[in-house]
């Protein structure tokens, strides 16, 4: 197996020398509590989620999974007028490797869709992992998204039209919801929108051993992320298509799906087989590989001219599947 990285994007490669003091690509499960008391997590704090005025911004405590505690909703709405009909809704799923993160992480980016296209943005908060494995945080992710398209509504959005959305592990566990959607036969979204997801537990690709020690993720922060989310089973042949769905047989009936990853990555060779595994299914899904991106370049280096290939990417995407 090659152990020769494709090289990353000179723009992208300056803005991760910039911060490699910060963010080491390897996290070992001791370091997770120290991560997650670091100024970085700190910050999401001080967002201006109203970005100026233009949403209005409202944390809602909902009922969690049957027997579970509540979980929180970050819900964004514009501020301007409702339009005559129900606006489309964005359902995000936070990133942070099963074991950081809160409903505030990422959201910067949903928000961003929401002023070009008019959209309802819910995010949701779910538990971590080691302290709440598999399956808590996908059923909360679920119960999120239940009641989200129950009072979709009253939100003035449209529970017809819903797309999931999430980065890195949220776009991981937004593909396990869209399989639990359709095997449970929940509310269909109409899309799912998966950047760099973190789909396959058995991190062994090429990808992942071409990238060791590289980056801002590499495959031992996969292995860290993923054990603390299935412990023991992590790699053998029980994992649930649910937890990683990487594992799920049978990909036919999903929503249509973009998703994307950089050629620099970790994840780069299970999202895109991931992608092919959906067109074998019958299904549609859009796949871009960023040649020379590390694991969320977009978020790290916004201004590199990369990043912003990428970003008009998903929207022009949204777009489309909205015009639908």
């Amino acid at each position: 197996m090659t152990s020769v990285p494709p090289p990353f994007d000179p723009e992208l490669a300056a803005a991760l020398e910039l911060i490699k003091d910060m963010i080491q690509p390897g996290m070992a499960m001791e370091d997770i509590e120290a991560i997650r008391q670091g100024p970085a997590l700190a910050l999401l704090s001080q967002l201006d989620l109203t970005a100026g005025g233009a949403f209005e911004v409202e944390d809602r405590t909902v009922p969690g999974p049957e027997g579970a505690p509540e979980i929180s909703l970050l819900i964004c709405r514009p501020a301007a007028p409702a339009p005559d009909r129900p606006r489309p809704v964005v359902y995000h799923v936070h990133g942070g490797g099963m074991v950081l993160g809160n409903n505030r992480a990422g959201v910067d980016v949903a928000l961003d869709w929401a002023r070009a296209l008019d959209l309802v943005v819910v995010s949701v908060e779910y538990r971590l992992a080691p302290e709440h494995p598999h399956p808590a945080p996908v059923e909360d992710v679920y119960a999120g998204l239940l009641w989200t398209a129950e009072h979709a509504k009253e939100l003035g959005g449209d529970p017809d039209r819903i797309v999931i959305a999430g980065t890195s592990a949220g776009g991981g566990l937004t593909a396990a919801l869209a399989l639990l959607l359709r095997d449970r036969g929940g509310p269909r979204p109409i899309g799912q929108l998966l950047m760099c997801p973190m789909l396959d537990d058995r991190n062994d690709t090429v990808s992942s051993h071409q990238m060791a020690g590289l980056g801002v993720w590499d495959r031992t922060a996969n292995d860290t992320g993923w054990t603390a989310l299935l412990g023991a089973a992590r790699g053998g042949p029980d994992v649930s298509p649910y937890a990683a769905p990487a594992r799920a047989e049978d990909l036919s009936g999903l929503p249509p799906a973009f998703l994307d990853v950089g050629s620099a990555e970790t994840f780069r060779d299970e999202v895109v087989a991931y992608a092919s595994r959906i067109w074998q299914a019958g299904g549609i899904a859009e796949l871009h590989v960023w040649p020379g991106g590390f694991h969320g370049f977009d978020g790290f280096a916004p201004q590199a001219t990369l990043s912003k290939s990428a970003r008009a990417a998903h929207l022009d995407w949204l777009r489309r599947l909205l015009a639908e």
